[in-house]
């Protein structure tokens, strides 16, 4: 089984639960539109800054470009809003599990793609909807098909972890709208 049908597989309960989770937020009204950039906030920017100290940019050379946490901050200022204390970086301590928070980042562009349309024109969407290079989701893949990892288990757990505290921030912030 290759290390993209095992997070597949093996983190598909938690991929759901933060689908439904965020699902509840009204992308529509501004306040909850704040609440779930605000509840991305508390989680991006801490796991783009543990996988860039545990060596991202060996694995993947464009991870500048595929960085997202400054078009998150850029989105939450133009809206008048504050940036959240962010939860605490997932600990990556090896390559298998820099690949499995990272595939939950690169995944989140994904849904973030679908969930823009619900964006009102006059908001701000640049985290949902950023101009990567063409390409760029399927260049992740074949490299993650193509790594040598020796412990999908690790990869698992740490895509796990990213979910959990993307399951956090989104109740916290959830059940902080109005």
């Amino acid at each position: 089984m290759s290390l993209r049908s095992a997070l597949r597989a093996q983190t598909a309960d938690c991929h759901a639960a933060v689908d439904t989770l965020f699902g509840s937020f009204n992308l529509s009204r501004t306040q909850d539109y704040k609440a779930f950039l605000r509840a991305h906030a508390r989680v991006v920017p801490s796991v783009e800054h543990a996988l860039e100290e545990a060596g991202i940019n060996s694995l993947l050379p464009d991870w500048p470009e595929r960085r997202r946490a400054h078009l998150l901050a850029a989105d939450i200022r133009e809206l008048d809003d504050r940036l959240p204390v962010p939860l605490p970086r997932p600990a990556l301590r090896c390559e298998a599990a820099v690949w499995g928070a990272a595939y939950v980042l690169e995944g989140s562009k994904l849904g973030g793609a679908l969930l823009a349309k619900a964006v009102p024109d006059h908001l701000p969407s640049s985290y949902l909807s950023p101009q990567g290079p063409k390409g760029a989701m399927r260049l992740f893949m074949d490299r993650l098909d193509a790594s040598k990892v020796d412990d999908p288990g690790a990869a698992v757990a740490a895509a796990r972890d990213v979910f959990d505290l993307f399951l956090k921030a989104g109740q916290v912030e959830l059940e902080a709208v109005p």
